[in-house]
């Protein structure tokens, strides 16, 4: 493949990822065009780019899930190359199909290699095929099948993510309804009703492998995300490297995900997901086909920069000889949500009225809002992501800690104080971590707001940064005290 300079690239996304991508382009030196729905018209990535393109009204399924739309945004601006981010189309293989035949650069793996791990029966016999450990399973479920499983095991969807068509059987009288209803709900979130079964690790750990290919041949891992705190089957808090990992686990389960990368001929970012058992044990459970939402804590732990590796292998260019062996620091990541911790995790809307970063020696926030953005229920409820990295995991931990005690966001509730309680929690501080813990462990209850949060409330109420701590309008601008995204103008 000829190397081709990229002179303008179009971000098919929104939030967060979008501003993560269209920073990198400008740093690079790239012109960049956007594209918004016209709820979006007036957002932090808007103004960002060199040019904006409305897509159309506020819902995804009319704006920036329409493909047509996109690449005639792409075609009207003279853009050479698209970047989907991730969610939205980045994992859509026609789209990336369409691209890539309008002759231009599609900046993620062959629409082959979507297509080979979009569906979870046929990728895990590829794996498998090539060596890959993958957790016994069948896709016959009739009894003769499920006994070659056993019990307890889970039921998946085929097409299924986010937990969606998935169910855990622990005996054979629940085996008929969970079918049903996973049949059920995979037709209906995905229009594919297959499902298989696989053995239910009880506590397993989730570590995942970044790989990244070039298209000259080469694939590379670049070190492991350990993503077990999960609610709901979505992440909530990662960090690399593993605190179950040694080196020499490493380079076993990097050995396997370059293996499952090579075997559908993977190009661009990537990430191999495992579940890792208490005994060593590893299995390949997915393989994502974009950039991962949490990868920044990939490029503070290893040096990396992986936004502008993905330009520079979409533009033909080999990666580079000197790709890190092992990470230099230590990475945790807390994804801040718009949702109220204390009913429910329920997702909230609004205007966020205050809006403040922490700033500090290894501190990154990766946000795609600011003051006056609108939450809106049309879109993911995640406003940014929280990093911190120091010369060792409690070193990051604390700097998380910190940091999370310095973001400011008002006006809409969030789940950034039920973050600090969880990093402060004796579990996640031995670094005792598995996919089922948020759902036993006790973190602490809610109390009074850190003085940065009511210092801020001050200001926007007029009262200025005296006596904060005393404060009764600021106080009175909490009905839950700790719930920082609760405030509300009073009066």
């Amino acid at each position: 493949m000829n190397v081709r300079p990229l002179r303008k690239v179009l971000v098919a996304n929104r939030g967060e990822i979008a501003v993560r991508v269209l920073t990198a382009c400008r740093t690079l030196g790239y012109e960049t065009v956007a594209v918004v729905s016209e709820a979006d018209v007036g957002s932090r990535h808007a103004r960002l780019a060199d040019e904006v393109v409305v897509l159309g009204p506020a819902p995804a399924r009319e704006s920036y899930l329409v493909a047509a739309k996109v690449l005639d945004a792409a075609r009207a601006t003279g853009a050479e190359a698209i970047h989907p981010g991730f969610g939205f189309l980045s994992e859509n293989a026609a789209f990336a199909r369409a691209v890539i035949g309008a002759g231009l650069v599609w900046i993620g793996p062959p629409p082959e290699a979507i297509e080979a791990m979009g569906l979870k029966v046929p990728s895990r016999e590829r794996m498998r095929a090539a060596g890959v450990p993958v957790v016994p399973g069948t896709h016959d479920l009739s009894a003769e099948g499920i006994a070659k499983v056993g019990f307890p095991l889970v039921v998946k969807a085929s097409a299924g993510g986010g937990g969606k068509g998935m169910r855990v059987v622990r005996a054979e009288g629940e085996l008929a309804s969970a079918v049903a209803s996973c049949r059920a709900e995979a037709e209906a979130a995905f229009g594919d009703p297959t499902l298989y079964a696989e053995r239910y690790l009880e506590h397993p750990r989730h570590v995942e492998i970044q790989v990244f290919g070039d298209a000259h041949g080469r694939v590379v891992a670049l070190g492991e995300r350990e993503c077990s705190l999960q609610r709901r089957h979505q992440k909530v808090v990662e960090e690399s490297p593993s605190p179950a990992v040694s080196p020499e686990l490493r380079a076993r389960m990097s050995e396997a995900a370059v293996a499952a990368a090579k075997a559908v001929g993977y190009v661009n970012a990537g990430t191999v997901e495992f579940l890792l058992d208490a005994d060593g044990s590893f299995f390949f459970l997915e393989m994502n086909t974009r950039l991962q939402v949490e990868h920044p804590v990939t490029e503070e732990a290893w040096g990396l920069d992986l936004v502008a590796l993905q330009l520079a292998v979409a533009s033909g260019e080999p990666l580079p000889a000197d790709v890190p062996a092992a990470p230099v620091a230590h990475a945790i990541e807390a994804r801040v949500y718009a949702e109220d911790p204390e009913a429910g995790f329920l997702p909230q809307v609004g205007t966020v009225l205050v809006y403040e970063e922490p700033v500090g020696p290894g501190v990154r926030v990766d946000s795609g809002i600011e003051a006056g953005s609108e939450v809106s229920v049309h879109y993911d409820p995640m406003l940014a992501k929280v990093v911190a990295r120091g010369r060792t995991r409690e070193e990051a931990r604390l700097r998380l800690v910190d940091a999370l005690s310095r973001t400011v966001i008002l006006g809409v509730a969030t789940n950034v104080s039920w973050l600090r309680r969880l990093l402060g929690t004796p579990e996640f501080v031995r670094g005792e971590l598995d996919t089922s813990l948020l759902g036993r462990l006790n973190v602490p209850p809610p109390h009074d707001p850190p003085p940065d949060v009511l210092a801020a409330a001050a200001r926007f109420l007029g009262g200025g940064d005296g006596q904060v701590a005393r404060s009764a309008t600021a106080r009175a601008a909490f009905p839950d005290p700790f719930n920082e995204g609760s405030f509300r103008v009073l009066g």
